[in-house]
């Protein structure tokens, strides 16, 4: 069991691909939005896992594997859900963001947008198919519990790396979101962001990477 728990906290370096999206998402929320979006959009994405690993355990992300219609469904639901982010973000006129801001943010909007981004990526949930069932003795006649437990320690590590990055990201460009000038090209580049990690998602294939 302890060698399960290593490994799902330990998987190869090219495993991680997929979660560069999601890096790149919390990162442009970080910067220019600030700490409190950051996080929330780190709790979001944690959450959206959270999902994925629920899915993966009681075997409906086995239809995204199996079905190139449904995979496509889903895709293009989350491509044009981040797209759509992406243009709001380019439409936006900001100013100066201070303490007194971020309040009108809306905490629980930018934790649902978290959410909603990372469920719709059929990339993660083809992962979670194709990683968790390493570590799981089928033999051991334990359901989904063992997927449950490996998952929980998997979204729980990815979590708090992510909210670390979102408050180192946006402790460093707390200066620049003050000056409204910088404010303008941070949301237009957060909004571009967004619309490429869209573009890119709608090139994804079902295959694991």
């Amino acid at each position: 069991m302890l060698q399960n728990i290593a490994g799902s906290l330990g998987p190869p370096r090219g495993e991680h691909a997929w979660l560069e999206p999601m890096t790149m998402y919390i990162l442009a929320r970080s910067v220019a939005q600030g700490r409190r979006a950051g996080v929330m959009s780190a709790l979001g994405v944690g959450s959206g896992l959270l999902i994925h690993t629920l899915l993966a355990a009681f075997g409906l992300s086995a239809i995204l594997a199996a079905s190139a219609w449904a995979f496509a469904v889903v895709k293009i639901a989350g491509a044009g859900y981040l797209i759509y982010l992406g243009f709001q973000a380019l439409r936006k006129r900001v100013g100066p963001l201070d303490a007194s801001d971020l309040s009108q943010i809306g905490s629980w909007r930018v934790y649902r947008q978290g959410v909603v981004s990372n469920t719709l990526n059929p990339k993660v949930a083809i992962f979670f198919l194709a990683f968790l069932p390493q570590f799981v003795h089928p033999a051991a006649g334990l359901g989904p519990m063992p997927f449950l437990f490996l998952g929980a320690i998997f979204v729980v590590g990815g979590t708090l790396w992510s909210l670390g990055q979102a408050v180192c990201a946006a402790s460093a460009t707390r200066a620049i979101r003050r000056n409204p000038g910088l404010m303008w090209w941070l949301e237009r580049l957060s909004g571009c962001v967004y619309i490429a990690l869209g573009l890119n998602l709608l090139r994804s294939k079902a295959q694991p990477s």
